[in-house]
């Protein structure tokens, strides 16, 4: 073993020592190993700093710009509702839906782009469900790399040792070749991780790192109107009808605040903002704040009906409806005047639901109370509304709750969104021009079409995964360079060259499994590839399925966050530490393991 060799072994054993105490983060740790590489010359310092121009790196940076654009036009939403409907509120519905179907995408595509396209799926899924993320994305991403496994196209590795064998000139495994073996690793997999391996998963709750806001309910206890919402329909007769809110005047006679109308037509119904000068119609449903007192007191007075108000449909209003707190500074005109004098929905397009005076709730009447410098209020009203008060001087904006993430800003461009990750889909799948292009193609039309913007693309790269992935691609390099990898192939086929064909294909997938852990499952696969076929003419068999061996075990980089980039895309956003991955990857390891010694030698014979 040369001093290079040493060196290198070092600095990888250092740096897994460094993910597992977890003591300092995983970025710094992945700087750290760019640095000691360039200080060191076992590569050049160009070598060094390469992996932040390599082109995973770019191809992911795209993938996040591609995510965000679905986000903000409510694409990524809209998926997330359809699979919350399917799975409902359990857990282990919605993973069983969610795993086939990035499975699916990840056949027929880059695995890491099929997680960077459902990471907002699963975020938005979860805020709106109440379940963690960090049981969601684990699973999804290690589903992704299982999809890898069923397709030729799948995953690099699957072409590598297709390739290799045509170069051998032994007839190359076809293009569902690898479905049989990938497919019950997937089905078993899948299973483990429904019923054993998300349990095994971190159990705290997991909030966005962008989410720091309250909850529409948060805001709710802080103004105490909670279960103050309610719905009511207009009775045909009643005196609502054909007048605006301020002639029957709601707020003045029953001190309750009407901010959303839902109206039925010809062939759906809509919901709409209340405005100064939205008229009241017949078999309109009013959704009002106010207390049960007030809501019976209305109710009977002018013939409306109170109706059940389910969650599901609370949340359809919250998608188009929410609240904002404000602040009246000592300039604002508001200062001295009533909630009535204050004209809010005339000027705000918004109303007023709530008051804090020093910190506390306050009841107020709306023809009588006076507005202080220093209060705080809640306004309700469409989140477009709520959106235009950052310019408006009368008020400071203080929070927003953390359900204004979830609102598309862009829902009139969804079609265009979809139109453009369709597009990118196809051109991946069939290799029209490469994944990088066509990725960087389609985040480039994200931002000219309006479905994302500049800044929003910008804030939208994470920022560690990027690092992280960058800082560690030149440790493989610098393995390969130094003849690391070799000297680690060459010693186990020297020592295990005459064992049975079946511990020989054991001891590949252990080997080839391993290394991928660390370095890049194509990397990994190029170095073993060889050896499988040269260790497999030498004993007189099939090559075959030690090739196949190899390919299946390239994908199971489950046990670490850096031995995949679709690993390291689900680090931050599930809040995960390196020994989260070994917990949960390790026995999903040993799984397909298992699959694949059994299923190999009855589908490729050894003779």
């Amino acid at each position: 073993m040369t001093p290079e060799m040493m060196f290198v072994f070092g600095l990888l054993a250092a740096t897994i020592v460094l993910f597992i105490i977890d003591k300092i983060r995983m970025d710094i740790v992945a700087l750290l190993v760019v640095v000691v590489l360039a200080a060191s010359g076992i590569i050049s310092p160009s070598d060094a700093i390469s992996g932040f121009g390599n082109s995973v790196v770019i191809m992911i940076a795209g993938l996040f710009v591609v995510g965000e654009a679905l986000f903000r036009t409510g694409v990524a939403a809209a998926a997330g509702n359809w699979l919350l409907k399917v799975g409902g509120d359990s857990e282990t519905r919605l993973l069983l839906f969610l795993l086939p179907v990035v499975a699916v995408l990840s056949a027929f595509m880059s695995s890491t782009g099929a997680v960077a396209l459902l990471i907002p799926v699963v975020l938005s899924m979860a805020r709106k469900s109440g379940m963690q993320p960090g049981r969601l994305l684990m699973p999804l991403a290690f589903a992704a790399l299982m999809g890898g496994m069923l397709t030729l196209i799948g995953t690099p590795p699957n072409i590598i040792v297709s390739g290799q064998m045509r170069e051998a000139g032994i007839e190359p495994f076809s293009f569902f070749a690898f479905t049989p073996v990938g497919l019950s690793v997937l089905i078993v997999g899948s299973l483990y991780l429904v019923f054993i391996g998300r349990f095994l998963l971190p159990t705290t709750e997991i909030r966005d790192p962008d989410s720091s806001h309250p909850t529409l309910s948060e805001f709710a206890d802080r103004y105490g109107i909670s279960d103050q919402l309610h719905k009511l329909v207009v009775q045909p007769g009643s005196p609502l009808t054909n007048k605006t809110l301020t002639e029957v005047g709601l707020r003045t006679n029953f001190e309750i605040t009407v901010f959303a109308i839902q109206r039925s037509g010809k062939f759906l119904s809509t919901l709409m903002p209340v405005l100064s000068h939205t008229k009241i119609q017949a078999l309109d449903t009013l959704i009002v704040y106010g207390t049960d007192e007030k809501i019976d007191a209305f109710s009977q007075a002018c013939m409306v009906r109170h109706q059940g108000f389910p969650e599901r449909e609370i949340q359809k209003v919250r998608e188009q409806f929410g609240v904002a707190e404000v602040l009246l500074p000592p300039n604002s005109t508001l200062i001295n005047q009533t909630l009535k004098e204050g004209r809010f929905r005339e000027k705000f397009n918004l109303s007023v639901i709530g008051v804090r005076r020093q910190n506390s709730p306050i009841t107020t009447e709306f023809t009588v109370t006076k507005l202080e410098a220093g209060d705080t209020l809640l306004l309700a009203g469409s989140w477009d509304h709520i959106s235009t008060l950052e310019s408006r001087r009368d008020l400071v904006v203080l929070e927003t709750p953390a359900e204004m993430l979830e609102i598309a800003s862009n829902p009139k461009k969804a079609p265009i969104a979809i139109g453009i990750m369709a597009t990118m889909l196809v051109v991946m799948t069939f290799s029209i021009i490469p994944n990088l292009t066509a990725v960087l193609i389609a985040a480039l039309a994200m931002i000219l079409s309006g479905c994302v913007t500049m800044n929003q693309a910008y804030r939208s790269l994470n920022a560690t995964s990027l690092v992280l992935i960058a800082g560690m691609l030149p440790l493989a390099m610098a393995m390969e360079s130094s003849g690391a990898l070799s000297y680690v192939v060459n010693i186990l086929v020297e020592r295990y060259g005459n064992a049975s064909p079946l511990f020989l294909c054991a001891g590949l997938f252990l080997l080839t499994s391993l290394l991928s852990q660390f370095i890049s499952n194509t990397a990994t696969t190029v170095l073993i590839a060889p050896v499988a076929i040269s260790v497999a003419q030498l004993l007189g068999l099939n090559p075959a399925p030690f090739m196949m061996v190899v390919a299946i075990a390239a994908s199971t980089a489950f046990a670490t966050p850096i031995a995949s980039p679709v690993n390291t895309l689900v680090l931050g956003p599930g809040n995960y530490r390196f020994v989260d991955f070994a917990k949960v990857g390790i026995p999903l390891q040993i799984l397909a393991l298992a699959v694949t010694l059994i299923l190999t030698p009855l589908i490729f014979p050894f003779n």
